[in-house]
């Protein structure tokens, strides 16, 4: 795989860049917020030690490319206002994993949906991947839309897979192919 240290993706309203040393405030107020962490796979953060943590991996395995993690950005300026990953990469079957996160104060205005089509891009184009898998709770109604507006298909859901403090949850499991992207508009109704 290539070195991630350098890559940035722009988007018509994101930069998409690696993880910085002074991100770690940011990150702790995204995964810290406990409607952001509800479907994650650890508790929200108690403070940014874990932010820390994940810039400190990111500098040592993006110049590898064991594992690709974009900070995005608003082009306006502020801080960052989510992640998105590429991850378990498996450059035999040309297949890798799709993580994501965007701060509470940015839902609802299309952002992820436009990191994640920047993301998918390049990995079916520069990385030259052939499927992308994706895992997520079932109950996450809005990552489903997400991944299903991208073109990605529910196959399979894999029941207790995850626990999280106390509680247990079940896995949908997500698949999307090099040749379906990009995603098709859907073919007009007779009326």
């Amino acid at each position: 795989m290539p070195d991630f240290s350098t890559l940035t993706l722009l988007t018509p309203r994101l930069r998409l860049r690696p993880l910085r040393v002074g991100d770690a405030e940011a990150l702790w107020a995204i995964f810290g917020h406990p409607e952001v962490a509800r479907y994650w796979s650890t508790p929200p953060w108690p403070d940014d030690t874990r932010g820390h943590e994940m810039i400190a991996s990111d500098i040592a395995d993006l110049p590898q490319g064991r594992h690709l993690r974009l900070a995005l950005e608003s082009l306006e300026g502020g801080p960052l206002i989510g992640t998105c990953s590429l991850f378990e990469f498996d450059a035999q079957s040309r297949r890798c994993q799709i993580g994501y996160a965007l701060a509470r104060s940015a839902w609802g205005r299309g952002l992820m949906h436009e990191a994640l089509t920047a993301l998918v891009g390049h990995a079916f184009g520069e990385l030259g991947m052939r499927r992308i898998e994706a895992d997520i709770d079932p109950r996450n109604a809005a990552s489903a839309r997400a991944l299903e507006r991208l073109g990605f298909v529910r196959e399979g859901l894999l029941r207790e897979r995850w626990q999280v403090g106390d509680e247990i949850s079940d896995t949908a499991f997500y698949g999307l192919l090099a040749r379906e992207w990009p995603p098709r508009p859907a073919a007009p109704t007779a009326t």
